[in-house]
């Protein structure tokens, strides 16, 4: 750490006594347990149902459902758009004799996706998948599920491509935005309540992109090398965990090989883990483009979609040809038209149309989007309590980050846009078909003119920062300075390194220099290098905090919200701290959507047994490095003091005390620091709770007994022996630790 978080240390003797004498006491329920409204969709239920229609299904009807297109209009392979599809990700034909509707596919991760305006209307963004996991809450990411799932329906949509839970294993890679955290545990609740919230509204939901997705550099042809143990502990967890929780219709197969096989035809992957080991009753679907031949539907790939994209159509007259003429090819089409109406049939597809045109209470929808980034935010550091500003503040300079028009969202197949598109929009891919899809776009929501609606009276001007001598003169004239730096990533690009772009590391430490009050708003898809943290007063992580992020941002600022979003990555003090400080293929980095090897390379490795299942905070642990923040850091405007875990079984109660003067949100962590005499550093559970000053409350959490054991050979093991957890503020930050001794056991998934 190159700075130390607020003095709130924990005195268990106080701390005991202030907890007893308070009648306030609060139960949080254990994250991951679906809230009443929105229980997981019943597969195994809907499997029958499948199985009998299956059965009246002609021969050339087998091969309907089985694959679909990419209906966009204008560039890349030309396709005949049906007149009842919507411009969007994904069509797939219906069989109106048997009920069976079409299927309409929209990108959804964090709303429903603009397709650069194709279809000339307008969603709601949600901030970043990683802004949302900041607010280590499962009931908001729910709550935004639904509300994206309301937009779909309401345009259309039956099916969300959703439920994006690949762990940060390295947090260049330009889909970092798009991911919730680099813990499986953290992850695969958050993506199991999203993918709830998604389906409660009789829609489809993915979880993407299985497997062990890491980076864009080499999308296509990238070749993980990983441990099946390591595997099944970190990334596939993750899934494992999201699937169990949010039941999701349809699993969604990556781009990158493993073990040498793509993972849209692995048969470990999709038959062996998903299928046997898990018991999964849905349907995997391809990604665009990631299907290499018709044999990988033997190797468990259900569906393919956007087939233009693909080297041929595989899974139509090719698919039927094969059933005609082997009985192995005919039980297998069976199976996959059966696990493709199991999920029509869960989610209540076929008996809940969609209703094109139906109102959305935009209103609310934005309100939404607004607490989810209010609760998302991350104070990272607050020398001096500049922070929250004084509303009678005189001026402010507002420098950077296209500050007075916007807010900065992530680009690619998940960007999401407001009414009348994007307020500020950079080309980055010069023409083409994917110009429109990583173009540099910020939402129309200005913190600075949310600065001026909070502080009526203060002068407020605003330098981009282009001319960094001009911003540093008029940062030395303002009682403070505010400076935007962003970091824009995109799917299909990864970034070089953790620098802020444009020299804006430069631009903050003119701007401090000129101002002792320099504070700095950080709108980033990931973690960032700091190398003038030493500088400035205040930092404060906004992400892409999506459709109200002025807004919410200038709530924390002045202190309308009070901060509480913890760290759900860990930054890294630079590259050098990385499992692998050079990215693979780093001397590749472009545009790479289309997939083809370069340099006349048809592979790339990607070596993860160097970390294996240590990854993230689990790696700073096992090197020994300090991170410039560790994963689960955040500071408040408050003060919180935490009793020690009381442990029965394997459930665990935390009594917390807001010992501040404002009301505030705490986040109870609980880790496994070691196991039968080994040093370990796991996060085996958590809890949000909210506290007025003065209040106490309880965080209840049930340890799943994966989070302690190994995965051999087919099987978790439990080693015998005493396990000692601790609460923490992160995962460095533990508090006093508590032994509990458990037996020796081993299970199959």
């Amino acid at each position: 750490m190159l700075h130390e978080p607020e003095p709130h240390r924990r005195n268990d003797i106080v701390i005991a006594r202030l907890l007893a004498c308070t009648a306030l006491s609060l139960a949080i329920a254990t994250p991951g347990f679906a809230a009443p409204d929105a229980a997981p969709i019943d597969l195994a239920a809907a499997q029958a149902r499948a199985k009998a229609t299956v059965g009246q299904m002609q021969a050339e009807e087998k091969v309907v459902i089985t694959h679909g297109i990419m209906p966009l209009p204008g560039g890349g392979p030309k396709v005949d758009i049906p007149k009842d599809a919507i411009i969007g990700a994904g069509y797939v034909a219906g069989i109106p004799r048997l009920g069976i509707p079409a299927l309409r596919e929209t990108d959804a991760s964090l709303g429903v996706s603009w397709v650069g305006g194709a279809r000339g209307d307008w969603s709601t963004a949600l901030p970043s998948a990683v802004a949302q996991a900041a607010s280590w809450n499962p009931a908001l990411v729910q709550r935004g599920g639904a509300m994206i799932g309301a937009e779909a329906r309401a345009k259309g949509f039956n099916v969300l491509l959703a439920g994006g839970v690949n762990l940060a294993r390295d947090p260049r890679n330009g889909r970092t935005f798009e991911y919730f955290s680099e813990d499986p545990l953290l992850s695969g609740v958050l993506a199991g309540a999203a993918i709830r919230g998604v389906q409660s509204n009789h829609i489809i939901s993915t979880i993407k992109h299985f497997a062990l997705n890491g980076q864009e550099t080499a999308r296509k042809y990238v070749n993980v090398q990983i441990s099946r143990a390591a595997a099944h502990e970190s990334d596939l967890l993750a899934f494992q965990l999201g699937i169990e929780q949010g039941q999701p219709g349809s699993v969604m197969c990556a781009y990158n090989r493993i073990e040498g096989q793509q993972a849209c035809a692995s048969d470990w992957l999709l038959n062996t883990v998903l299928k046997q080991q898990w018991g999964y009753k849905g349907f995997v679907m391809s990604d665009w483009g990631a299907v290499p031949s018709i044999d990988a539907a033997i190797s468990g790939l259900d569906h393919q979609s956007g087939e233009q994209l693909d080297p041929g159509v595989f899974f139509g007259s090719k698919l039927a040809e094969k059933a005609a003429g082997d009985a192995v090819w005919r039980t297998r089409l069976d199976d996959m038209n059966t696990r493709v109406l199991t999920a029509i049939y869960a989610a209540g597809v076929d008996k809940n149309p969609t209703q094109p045109g139906a109102p959305i209470d935009w209103d609310a929808h934005a309100a939404i989007a607004e607490d989810t980034a209010k609760q998302g935010i991350v104070l990272l550091k607050n020398d001096g309590g500049v922070l929250p500003l004084n509303t009678a503040v005189k001026s402010i300079a507002v420098i950077g980050g296209y500050a007075d028009g916007g807010v900065l969202s992530g680009a690619g197949s998940s960007q999401v846009m407001g009414k009348g598109g994007p307020a500020v929009k950079l080309p980055v891919a010069g023409s083409g078909i994917w110009a429109t899809f990583i173009s540099e776009a910020y939402h129309r929501s200005s913190p600075m003119g949310a600065m001026k609606a909070q502080a009526p009276q203060a002068t407020v001007l605003y330098r981009q920062g282009q001319y960094i001598k001009d911003a540093a003169e008029l940062a030395a004239r303002s009682e403070v300075a505010v400076v935007f730096a962003t970091q824009w990533m995109t799917e299909g690009l990864d970034v070089p390194d953790l620098s802020l772009p444009r020299g804006q590391d430069a631009l903050i430490e003119a701007v401090a220099a000129a101002n002792p009050n320099t504070i700095v708003v950080l709108e980033t898809g990931g973690p960032v290098k700091m190398p003038w943290l030493g500088k400035v007063k205040a930092v404060v992580e906004a992400w892409y905090p999506g459709a109200r992020g002025g807004e919410a941002i200038a709530s924390v600022l002045f202190g309308q919200t009070n901060p509480s979003g913890r760290l759900p990555v860990s930054f890294p003090a630079d590259e050098s701290q990385l499992p692998r400080p050079r990215l693979d293929g780093s001397d590749w980095v472009e545009p790479d959507f289309g997939g083809n090897p370069k340099n006349g390379k048809d592979q790339l490795a990607a070596d993860y047994n160097i970390e294996g299942s240590d990854l993230g905070y689990r790696w700073f642990a096992r090197s020994g490095a300090k991170p410039l923040f560790p994963f689960g850091y955040g500071l408040s405007y408050t003060t919180f003091a935490h009793a020690r875990p009381v442990m029965k079984g394997m459930t665990a109660r935390v009594a917390v005390r807001n010992t501040g003067q404002r009301a505030g949100a705490e986040v109870v962590q609980l880790y496994l620091v070691s196991r039968a005499g080994e040093a370990k550093r796991r996060l085996v559970g958590f809890g949000r709770v909210e506290l007025a000053p003065g209040a106490s409350g309880t965080v209840a959490m049930t340890i799943d007994p994966r989070l302690l054991a190994d995965w051999k050979e087919g099987s978790w093991i439990m080693p015998g022996g005493d396990y000692v957890l601790a609460t923490g503020r992160d995962a460095e930050t533990l508090d006093t630790p508590i032994t509990v001794p458990l037996k020796a056991r081993s299970w199959k998934d």
